[in-house]
C-alpha cells in the first residue's frame, strides 16, 4: 500500500470538496413575483441549504477538519514511528467517502 499517493488522493478530495461547497455557497437565485401589479425580483440562497444536513458552511467546515487529520496523519506516517502503524490502518478509513471517485484505487479498500 503506498500512503503517499493515498494521502495525494485524499488532499485532491478534498480540494474538490471545498471548491464545490465554495460555488454552492456564492450561488444564488433570482426569482421573480408579483407584488401590487409589478414584477419584483429577490435575489437570495436556496433556503434548503439552511434545513438541509448538507450546507456548504458543513461542508467547509468539515474540509478543515480533514485537512488537519490528513496533517497529523501525514506527519505520522513520515515519521515511521510507532504512530505509523495506527495513520496506515486509519488513511484507508479516511479515504472509504471517495470509494466512488474516478481516482480511487480499490487496493486502498480496507
Amino acid at each position: 500500500m503506498d500512503e503517499s499517493e493515498m494521502l495525494a488522493f485524499w488532499q485532491w478530495c478534498l480540494d474538490e470538496d471545498e471548491q464545490a461547497a465554495r460555488v454552492a455557497l456564492n450561488r444564488t437565485t433570482t426569482t421573480r413575483r408579483m407584488i401590487r401589479g409589478q414584477w419584483m425580483e429577490d435575489t437570495v440562497q436556496p433556503p434548503e441549504w439552511r434545513r438541509s444536513a448538507w450546507s456548504p458552511t458543513r461542508v467547509l467546515a468539515e474540509v478543515a477538519a480533514k485537512r488537519k487529520r490528513l496533517a497529523e496523519l501525514s506527519v505520522a506516517i513520515e515519521a515511521g514511528h510507532d504512530s505509523y502503524d495506527l495513520a496506515s490502518t486509519l488513511l484507508p478509513y479516511e479515504l472509504l467517502p471517495y470509494a466512488d471517485h474516478a481516482g480511487y484505487n480499490e487496493a486502498w479498500r480496507p
